[in-house]
């Protein structure tokens, strides 16, 4: 998915790609201006990836709800996010049906609708962002396929850890006297 690395900076306006990871922070690009910055550990850093919207029954990842929004808008700009809240509600309730009306607040249908639209001006929202990585496999040499159901499942060889030294304290080494420093006068 191409939106998996997009970020929320708290106290700063806009949405962030993340670039690289630095010692003590990251390097982050704006994905309207594009400009590179780094920002410090201490950024309180919000993954689009791992926010949800309560529905009624569950929760819904953010981007699901991004492509039921592209899918309803065609691709295209959404609700601006200074519309009225009964306008922010009315296409809240087309892009998740079943949200909950308790614990999804204006503030956050604003949000939501402001993400989308940066994303889309930015080039994000298009019907190919929406379509999920293939899960990365192993090595086919490495990788047996048994096509029978019952046969026994074989266990990875376990590796084999150095024995740690032992190390055996002798009568000899507890009768040594300790060493003492004198005064040189």
């Amino acid at each position: 998915m191409l939106l998996e690395k997009i970020i929320s900076i708290s106290g700063k306006p806009g949405l962030y790609k993340l670039v690289s990871q630095l010692r003590n922070g990251f390097i982050i690009e704006d994905v309207t201006t594009k400009k590179k910055v780094s920002i410090g550990n201490s950024s309180q850093v919000s993954l689009l990836d791992n926010i949800a919207m309560f529905t009624v029954d569950k929760e819904v990842p953010l981007f699901e709800v991004f492509e039921n929004i592209a899918k309803n808008q065609e691709y295209k700009e959404a609700i601006s996010h200074k519309a009225s809240d009964a306008d922010l509600k009315d296409f809240m309730t087309v892009s998740l049906p079943n949200y909950d009306k308790e614990r999804v607040y204006a503030s956050d249908i604003k949000k939501l609708a402001q993400w989308y639209n940066i994303l889309q001006k930015a080039g994000y929202i298009t019907p190919e962002s929406f379509v999920k990585a293939e899960p990365e496999t192993l090595d086919p040499a490495q990788e047996e396929v048994s096509l029978d159901k019952d046969a026994p499942k074989k266990a990875a060889p376990k590796a084999e850890k150095p024995a740690a030294p032992k190390v055996k304290a002798t009568s000899a080494a507890k009768a040594a006297p300790k060493s003492t420093h004198r005064k040189q006068g």
